[in-house]
């Protein structure tokens, strides 16, 4: 059996892919261009991707393809009715990267709360060892306990950040599609006004697109905190971009995009050099650990589907 896996380089070098061996030939390429994928899917009967779009006209250009295994949660980069049509399976991966995404919010959240951005400098940069002072105590910030943390989508990652919001003393608000026991829920308008922090979790879908909107957003408190760990294209990135810049957003944290990398036209990008801006680079989900797991879960799900069975199948 021929694997192919499109686009390596997104899952590190640090990961040794050697293990998809165990299926048949294996050939990896670092990336493929939209121009290369029909050519490089020509003989394969297994496909390992992360980010590279494949549709109709890749389908097409190979007709031995059996499996899409989508090195992610989100497989909205698949044709999953092209690939229904063609009897070619696809699978995700769930609740590899819960830990590592939770852990790269609180950061997020942290350095912004905290003014790290003004804070860190200022000693690098020999301001403090200038100032004679044994301290510096602005930008005034403030401790969490007692603040609302709003989340944006209660799924796996969701719930966890939860705990964490809930360990530093937060009061937990929780926008999802139905209520849940044990946490106090509200609908996304009702989030936005009440929370002093919010951050985002919910999947890309055509009810979560651009559910953060320039309206939604004028509605948060001045000051608010305000982490996108989702997708891009859940929040109005120019209006972010606008409210970040008027003071309105006091703080802005940024992993996804929805064009990545981030171009340089992006709203954000004449932005990122504020201290009031944490921008990453779509790497919240990539913790050592969490890409393993996601390795292994491929690996699970390859054997699965040649038993017959439907491990993690997205289009059944």
């Amino acid at each position: 059996m021929n694997i192919a896996v499109l686009d390596a380089g997104t899952l590190g070098d640090d990961l040794n892919l050697d293990t998809l061996k165990e299926f048949g030939t294996l050939c990896v390429y670092k990336s493929t261009t939209p121009e290369e994928i029909a050519k490089r899917l020509k003989d394969a009967e297994v496909a390992v991707v992360n980010k590279v779009p494949i549709g109709a006209a890749a389908l097409a250009a190979a007709p031995g393809l059996r499996l899409i295994c989508v090195a992610a949660t989100g497989y909205d980069n698949i044709e999953v009715g092209a690939c229904l049509e063609r009897g070619v399976g696809v699978c995700n991966v769930a609740g590899y990267s819960t830990d590592s995404v939770a852990q790269i919010t609180a950061a997020s959240v942290l350095y912004l709360a905290c003014r790290y951005g003004e804070y860190v400098p200022f000693v690098k940069d020999g301001s403090y060892t200038a100032s004679f002072a044994a301290n510096k105590v602005s930008p005034p910030f403030y401790e969490l306990r007692g603040k609302t943390w709003g989340i944006v989508g209660y799924g796996n990652i969701g719930k966890q950040v939860g705990r964490i919001a809930a360990a530093f003393g937060c009061r937990v608000l929780a926008c999802k599609r139905t209520p849940e026991e044990g946490v106090e829920c509200a609908d996304i308008d009702r989030l936005c006004r009440e929370s002093d922090i919010i951050t985002l979790h919910t999947p890309l879908t055509p009810e979560t697109k651009g559910l953060i909107s320039k309206s939604r957003i004028s509605t948060m408190k001045k000051g608010v905190i305000l982490v996108n760990a989702a997708r891009g294209a859940v929040a109005d990135e120019a209006a972010l971009a606008e409210a970040l810049e008027s003071g309105h957003i006091g703080g802005l944290g940024i992993d996804v995009y929805s064009k990545e990398p981030m171009p340089a036209e992006h709203p954000l990008y004449p932005l990122r050099h504020l201290p009031s801006l944490c921008l990453t680079p779509h790497m919240a989900w990539a913790a050592f650990e969490a890409r393993q797991r996601c390795l292994d879960e491929i690996c699970e799900n390859i054997r699965s589907f040649l038993k017959g069975e439907r491990r993690s199948r997205v289009d059944l």
